[in-house]
């Protein structure tokens, strides 16, 4: 996540794992480190130097706990100064009130039509059903954006491309609506320097009288954020911000720590293309990430939403009898897939974040998709009973796959190897912690 940023920042706490003991030279050096990775993220120089300031007098004033280490100490410090940095903690979505409104703003670009989709998935995954209203006018494809959207979603739509008159469309929703638990209005993309649109905005914002105005970023605009936010806040009265288009921005660092400044919580980051590639912004197991540090708990989290629980539990006992079966397999690569892309996956897991080169991520993820593609040519009885896979078969699934026959070797294998690992795994039980409880869903 935040491209360089994170490998930067991981680079710098390998070097405090091995400080002995805390001395002046070596504080410097790190928060030098540090200062540099910031400022290549576009984090505002400012900031990066009053972070820099609490981290160096903390490491050298502030004795470690009884049992704690040298650079356990000055990493916890790194860690809670940098979760000071971009928020300090977690503000969910709270929905109060029938109904509960919600007005999308941002500039042209910026991603907020995409965004609202992603919202709506959202609160659906957590037992709502929002309606939309439409109401930009300014952009041709806007409504056909949106009810591409909540076709997919089949949810609400209310608009119509023929009334340029954005404040009668949001009264027309608005009754429309009435009795819906939440409504979420689409406005026309700004530009911070368009008087006549913010103006409209203003109406819109009186018209409507939004439970939550919710601001989205570009998050590849770095600190310009700030300026964008600030323009935003002077029209109307932004309660929280999303910011998008962090899976792979040099610049999200910049637009976090600056859009934290303005005093609106950052409630929601967009993490990748897909409308499921969206998670509540916890500062605290994002910063765990970006240092290389994993977040198991949101792991868990995907994994909880992913797993299909009557599938899961079969694919469980099948593990822990040794009866392991390239279906259980095909199951298991479909849950992976809804849980996001693999780099993001392996980022959240501890020790890996940050380590693994892109390359290595993209390897397994097309193997992944290499292996799915295979199976989906095997008939029922094969992937239920692999043991039938000769010679003849071999040469059918590769030829109906596209795939070479070495190729479904190779899948083979990978089942072979991992039954293996499965049955041993079901005879020494699962362990304890997070991690024994995200292998647990994966093995329900």
């Amino acid at each position: 996540m935040l491209g360089n940023l994170g490998r930067s920042l991981t680079d710098a706490m390998k070097k405090m794992a091995g400080m002995a003991v805390i001395d002046k030279k070596a504080v410097k050096e790190i928060v030098k480190d540090i200062q540099r990775a910031l400022i290549q993220g576009d984090v505002n120089i400012k900031l990066v130097f009053e972070l820099s300031k609490k981290i160096e007098d903390r490491a050298l004033n502030e004795k470690p706990d009884k049992g704690v280490t040298a650079s356990k100490h000055v990493i916890t410090i790194v860690y809670e100064e940098m979760v000071n940095l971009v928020g300090k903690e977690a503000h969910p979505l709270e929905i109060t009130g029938k109904p509960y409104k919600i007005m999308f703003l941002g500039l042209q670009g910026s991603g907020k039509t995409t965004t609202i989709g992603k919202l709506a998935r959202y609160l659906q995954k957590k037992g709502f059903n929002p309606a939309i209203v439409s109401t930009d006018t300014w952009r041709p494809a806007a409504y056909e954006q949106l009810k591409q959207l909540t076709e997919e979603l089949h949810i609400s739509l209310y608009g119509d491309p023929e009334n340029k008159d954005a404040v009668d469309l949001a009264k027309k929703g608005l009754e429309k609506f009435k009795n819906q638990k939440i409504i979420i209005f689409d406005t026309a993309g700004r530009h911070k320097d368009e008087q006549d649109l913010f103006d409209e905005m203003k109406e819109l914002s009186s018209v409507v009288n939004p439970n939550e105005a919710i601001l989205v970023i570009d998050g590849t605009i770095g600190q310009q954020a700030h300026d964008q936010a600030k323009a935003f806040a002077k029209t109307t009265d932004v309660g929280s911000i999303i910011v998008t288009k962090l899976d792979g921005s040099a610049k999200g660092g910049g637009a976090l720590s600056t859009v934290a400044e303005i005093g609106a919580p950052i409630k929601f980051i967009g993490t990748g293309e897909k409308i499921d590639n969206f998670e509540v912004f916890d500062p605290s197991r994002f910063i765990s990430r970006l240092l290389g540090m994993g977040d198991i708990q949101t792991l868990i989290e995907k994994a909880e939403e992913a797993v299909d629980e009557d599938v899961a539990e079969e694919t469980m006992k099948h593990m822990m009898s040794g009866k392991f079966t390239i279906k259980d397999m095909e199951n298991q690569f479909q849950m992976m897939g809804k849980m996001g892309p693999m780099k993001q996956i392996m980022n959240m897991i501890p020790g890996l974040g940050g380590k693994l080169p892109k390359e290595a991520s993209k390897m397994t993820e097309d193997k992944i998709n290499q292996y799915k593609i295979i199976i989906s040519s095997m008939k029922e009885e094969e992937k239920l009973n692999p043991k039938i896979i000769k010679h003849s078969r071999i040469h059918r699934i590769a030829k109906g796959s596209g795939r070479k026959p070495e190729e479904v070797k190779d899948l083979l294998k990978y089942y072979k190897g991992t039954k293996k690992a499965m049955k041993g795994l079901g005879k020494r039980g699962l362990g304890g912690g997070q991690m024994g409880r995200l292998m647990g869903q994966f093995m329900k």
